[in-house]
């Protein structure tokens, strides 16, 4: 059986489903597939414990395509990032700065939803655009490129026709590697533990980032939880260290955890499950082939820090878009996929290469470097000019 649409994605993480809406919305035909099913509830296995960050600008994308309005009512504002330093001889904090989203605009600098809601929202979207057909439980196993169209073939025996294959199918693309294109990646030995807590003393819609040594110890606000504050927390580690804290049972985790905090918000409890990730920096050696374009962790991958990844992963998307929208006509064709890796491929590199820098900071274990980690954070932070400049790059504008 042949099928044909304009644009098949492959991928239905939250990067593709986003797309999917977006190019559903805009009037094109969509096809979308994932070999997974999306778990779309909380507390089951194989759930996605992670939250996501949407930044500022990724509010108006969301809005356009009609996902913020199923998001808001769930969302947990984040007005203020916080930095902490811990690296002194006690895991207590000696430097705190903040960063307001009120020093540069009337919005928070974004909005924190967990990862599984997401994913039922975004389906329950996808439902009601008739131009999109969402697949999930089918992958992708083969491509085939021709200068005016591709053709790709699905797990489930289906091939499809299409203009453009939009690869949003994860650090190990199987379109990218269909299409030939390499990658550069950067192992750090580490791992990410997340998870969700609640805590006695109110987030305020601060987004805490606690730096002591084997990477940072990160609370991101979420709604209330069973009538208490409640937190994600993402917590990267020397791969070994996080595998011994995964271990453990409930109360001595807690017990790490709380100390880790710096006791900030007082004793955390444990509020779901927790997950377990590698950390990797990975970008893509160009973002597309013939007929084929490479977005989200596809293209590129950083570690968690400063809430970065999907919102790049979204300006791949906008790009894409307004440029789709300006030729519909030249839909996939060699110009268009040009002109999105030159209006991406630089930002993305500078963005990649940054967040490398400030992982490595977070890593160092000895006391001197956590020093002149502290002194780099309080210079930054008295210049109030740089300080402005910071907060804008980190919402991707000018």
């Amino acid at each position: 059986m042949t099928d044909t649409c304009d644009i098949l994605i492959s991928g239905g993480g939250i990067a593709g489903l986003t797309a999917a809406a977006a190019f559903g919305h805009a009037g094109f035909s969509v096809i979308c597939v994932d070999p997974a099913p999306p778990i779309t509830e909380r507390d089951v296995d194989g759930s996605d414990m992670r939250t996501t960050a949407f930044l500022q600008p990724a509010q108006t994308l969301l809005d356009t395509c009609g996902l913020w309005a199923r998001l808001s009512d769930h969302a947990a504002p984040l007005q203020i990032m916080r930095i902490v330093d811990a690296g002194g001889e006690l895991p207590e904090p000696r430097i705190v700065r903040d960063f307001n989203a009120a020093d540069i605009s009337d919005k928070p600098f974004g909005w924190n939803l967990p990862n599984w809601l997401l994913r039922r929202e975004m389906v329950a979207r996808l439902a009601e655009l008739p131009n999109v057909d969402f697949r999930p439980g089918t992958g992708t196993s083969g491509l085939f490129t021709r200068t005016g169209e591709a053709r790709v073939t699905l797990t489930d025996g289906t091939r499809v026709r299409c203009k453009l294959v939009l690869a949003a199918d994860g650090r190990n693309s199987p379109m990218r590697e269909a299409a030939g294109i390499g990658v550069n990646t950067i192992r750090y030995g580490q791992k990410a533990l997340a998870f969700a807590v609640t805590h006695p003393i109110s987030h305020q819609n601060v987004s805490t980032e606690i730096h002591r040594s084997g990477g940072p110890f990160t609370l991101v606000p979420l709604p209330d939880w069973q009538g208490s504050p409640s937190s994600a927390i993402v917590w990267m580690e020397r791969g070994a260290t996080a595998q011994e804290l995964l271990a453990m049972e409930p109360e001595a985790f807690e017990a790490a955890m709380t100390e880790r905090s710096c006791g900030l918000f007082g004793p955390l409890k444990l509020a779901s499950r927790r997950t377990i990730w590698p950390i990797i920096s990975q970008s893509a050696e160009h973002l597309s082939g013939e007929r084929v374009a490479l977005m989200a962790e596809a293209a590129h991958v950083v570690p968690p820090i400063g809430a970065q990844g999907l919102n790049m992963s979204l300006g791949d998307l906008g790009t894409l878009l307004e440029l789709a929208q300006a030729r519909p006509e030249g839909l996939g064709d060699a110009q268009m996929l040009e002109a999105y890796h030159k209006a991406r491929h630089n930002e993305i590199a500078l963005r990649v290469k940054g967040i490398d820098l400030l992982n490595r900071a977070s890593m160092v274990e000895t006391r001197a470097l956590r020093d002149v980690r502290a002194a780099g954070l309080n210079a930054l932070y008295s210049l109030a000019p740089v300080r402005k400049t910071l907060m804008q790059m980190g919402l991707g504008v000018r």
